[in-house]
């Protein structure tokens, strides 16, 4: 983590941790399904319609974050994605924050949005973690 990513008291502010779940959830498209980040750019659309986040401690500047996600739930047109952070320190990884976000699979038309089935692309790479961790994405505060 770095400095700027903190309050004038030293602790990581709380919107940097939606932040990280959205970079997560990015790194995991790039890896896994590059396919759904190119039609981004075409008339598919990743809509986040909730995320939150639960604290149970302080990360501050200096502190190695580790985020994990894994996957909550598949339904038709939504995904809903856990992330746990974790601090790395001295070889152990302590629990900091719990969160989670769902999308909606949408299209973009003339109209507007419609819900569309997540891409296949998308529900493969994501069969084989119904319960494992997806994907951990470290950085230094």
């Amino acid at each position: 983590m770095i400095l700027e990513e903190t309050n004038l008291v030293g602790n990581v502010y709380f919107s940097n941790y939606f932040r990280w779940q959205g970079h997560c959830r990015e790194h995991f498209l790039a890896e896994r399904a590059p396919g759904v980040l190119r039609a981004l750019h075409e008339d598919f659309a990743m809509v986040t319609v909730s995320s939150r986040c639960d604290f149970l401690a302080e990360l501050y500047a200096g502190d190695q974050v580790e985020v994990r996600m894994s996957l909550g739930a598949r339904e038709a047109n939504k995904v809903t994605m856990l992330f746990d952070y974790y601090r790395l320190q001295g070889g152990t990884a302590q629990l900091m924050a719990r969160g989670e976000q769902t999308i909606a699979c949408m299209r973009r038309t003339a109209e507007g949005m419609e819900p569309v089935d997540a891409p296949e692309e998308l529900a493969e790479a994501l069969r084989p973690y119904e319960r494992e961790t997806v994907l951990a994405v470290a950085r230094s505060v």
